[in-house]
């Protein structure tokens, strides 16, 4: 009995030990993500509130990361990373209800529109479709940023501040099937995009550039990226909707 017990702590002191080393190794990790996110956030939001729930985060990722599922620790901690970031920021919806309600006129109309035409609606056609100026249909459009936030692979909540992703915590095999599914119309979906609007996701979420770099990259405002970051989201919307009240 008393071997069993010294080998239980061994055990547990390993086990602890190879979480703190996670934990230090990919620390650099989280802030990189905290300031990826914080470019698409309100200003409300502080990079060291980001920075501690995505330690959390890590820690947690740290202690149940299962090496025999295949992925790489990083790209598994990374996800809960964001995840943890995410979730604590939906805690509080700081958006007001003119945000959401103008964020759904915007879906509507581009809808209507590209159910008329068969095309992509352009900006100057979804204004009309709205019946506001430009300038106006663009501000909509920076209003609804921070509340736009979605990758592949992370879950936001079933309200209308964000798209509505398939669950990932899927616990039977239809969930799982379900999941990919989604998974597979959401790529679809997004190949259907104007280039420009895929080109500013591809770079956001799979290059992890920031607003800033995107736009120099496409010779455009940070702010200018950010309306087609949010228009690609509201497009994707509309096209997702048979997945439900997305």
């Amino acid at each position: 009995m008393r071997l069993m017990h010294k080998l239980a702590i061994y055990s547990d002191d390993q086990q602890q030990h190879q979480t703190t080393v996670l934990v230090e190794q990919h620390a650099p990790m989280v802030k990189r993500i905290a300031y990826h996110l914080l470019a698409r956030l309100p200003a409300t939001v502080q990079l060291n509130d980001l920075v501690q729930s995505g330690m959390v985060g890590l820690l947690e990722a740290a202690q149940k990361f299962d090496i025999s599922k295949g992925a790489s620790f990083e790209t598994y901690a990374g996800i809960r990373v964001r995840g943890a970031m995410l979730d604590d920021v939906r805690k509080d919806d700081w958006a007001p209800r003119s945000v959401h309600r103008n964020a759904r006129r915007v879906s509507e109309a581009i809808k209507a529109v590209e159910g008329r035409t068969g095309r992509d609606a352009s900006d100057q056609q979804v204004a009309e479709e709205m019946g506001v100026p430009l300038d106006e249909y663009y501000s909509y459009l920076q209003d609804s940023a921070g509340t736009r936030l979605f990758s592949y692979d992370e879950v936001t909540e079933a309200d209308d501040s964000s798209l509505k992703l398939a669950s990932s915590a899927a616990s039977t095999p239809l969930d799982d099937v379900q999941q990919q599914a989604f998974k597979d119309s959401l790529a679809k979906a997004i190949e259907t995009l104007p280039e420009r609007e895929r080109m500013v996701l591809a770079l956001y979420y799979q290059e992890e550039l920031n607003l800033k770099e995107i736009g120099s990259l496409l010779g455009v405002s940070e702010s200018r990226v950010s309306q087609i970051h949010s228009q690609a989201a509201l497009r994707l919307r509309t096209r997702l909707a048979d997945w439900g009240n997305v």
